[in-house]
């Protein structure tokens, strides 16, 4: 049961329980690890030791080191991309330099293609 989400700026999921769907009122004092009761205010799920109370547990999310840096750059790209298409409408000069950029990174594509497909047939 997940009680509460914390995350930094990025995903990572701790702290899960793996619980089989059983569910009795409360009336099993032992049970079965992974076995789930509810205890008349709260679930618990055994452990195979003790009962313990599911809503005193929680998932934390957050992202990994290398998400946060990608989604980081991501959205630095994309606020430069939305300011040169902004300029690109009032200053016609910025419009010829990001039909440059498209044509060369078009030109840039088609030459690794060309050159992956020359080290394939050449190894």
């Amino acid at each position: 049961m997940i009680k509460s989400i914390s995350t930094g700026n990025l995903l990572t999921v701790n702290g899960v329980y793996s619980n089989s769907i059983y569910i009795d009122n409360y009336k099993l004092q032992q049970g079965i690890a992974g076995q789930v009761r509810y205890n008349g205010t709260d679930f618990e799920v055994n452990d195979g030791n003790s009962w313990k109370l599911l809503t005193s547990s929680y998932a934390q999310i957050d992202m990994s080191k290398e998400a946060h840096d990608a989604f980081q750059w991501s959205i630095k790209k994309m606020a430069e991309e939305r300011e040169a298409q902004e300029l690109a409408k009032d200053h016609p000069a910025v419009q010829i330099a990001l039909d440059n950029l498209e044509k060369a990174n078009q030109q840039l594509n088609a030459t690794i293609l060309l050159s992956k497909e020359h080290n394939e047939s050449t190894s």
